[in-house]
């Protein structure tokens, strides 16, 4: 029983995926070599790769990479619900962005999905305590990738960001699993209120570009909210919104809005 334990912890798909996939590219396209062995085929985990792509985008003359890889790979390591995260958020990118055929795109090549594991990051350092590094992550991400993400919001997995560009999630936002949102979203508060101010947002969620979410308010599990809605009341779940203010327009159209990815007004 124990020799079968093991075997089957050693599992991992999405891990052998990458690596595979890493090494055709190494075979298509041997100019970019040196950068996919350091990112993907020098590492024995997917954790080790994870650990050294955030550090590696986020190292600057204030902290060094190393140190940052340290911390990262600490957090991986005390906390594996970080690693298993970012394995459904990278399924989430290859399931529903059209423009991502490779699991390794979002790893390497992908912002949204690199702040969002920055942010994980920087998560377990608030809830552990370590505040000031938890801020030089955001600041870094930030600056780096244009997504601002307060390290006390609570998001769950399998979050895709197509784009992921003006992003900013406030510190007291909460963010079900299996959301998808497009580039310029705000999940802000409405005023200077010092306690818990920002939106909670349930699962399966599609949230349009340049939509913002204003205020300690709920949008319900499997909601749609279009593309430039201005949303200051709460959302009953399966539910399509849309204007400024943004109000009801219909149902959500679909069982999972998040992964069919439609936004369009009209209602299936």
């Amino acid at each position: 029983m124990k020799k079968f334990e093991e075997k089957y912890v050693k599992i991992d798909p999405v891990w052998d995926r990458l690596r595979n996939e890493a090494k055709e590219a190494l075979i298509s396209e041997p100019a970019i070599g040196g950068f996919i062995h350091t990112s993907i085929l020098q590492h024995s985990s997917f954790e080790g790769a994870l650990a050294h792509r955030v550090a590696s985008k986020l190292a600057s003359v204030e902290i060094s990479g190393q140190t940052l890889r340290d911390t990262c790979s600490m957090a991986i390591s005390s906390d594996p619900q970080l690693s298993n995260a970012a394995r459904a958020d990278i399924m989430a990118v290859v399931d529903r962005d059209p423009a991502c055929s490779r699991y390794m795109q979002p790893l390497l090549y992908f912002k949204g999905f690199l702040a969002v594991q920055a942010y994980r990051v920087s998560n377990w350092l608030w809830l552990t305590g370590q505040k000031d590094m938890a801020y030089f992550f955001q600041m870094r991400t930030s600056e780096v990738f244009g997504i601002d993400i307060h390290p006390a919001a609570k998001i769950g997995k399998g979050l895709m960001i197509d784009h992921a560009h003006s992003i900013v999630i406030g510190e007291t936002s909460v963010i079900g699993d299996n959301v998808s949102m497009l580039h310029s979203v705000t999940l802000g508060g409405t005023g200077k209120e010092d306690e818990d101010r920002h939106p909670k947002i349930g699962d399966g969620v599609l949230i349009g570009a340049g939509a913002k979410v204003l205020g300690n308010i709920k949008v319900g599990n499997c909601c749609r909210i279009a593309a430039g809605s201005v949303v200051l009341q709460e959302i009953p779940p399966k539910k399509t919104v849309a204007g400024v203010p943004a109000e009801i327009v219909g149902e959500a159209g679909c069982s999972t809005p998040s992964i069919e990815m439609d936004q369009t007004l009209s209602s299936k």
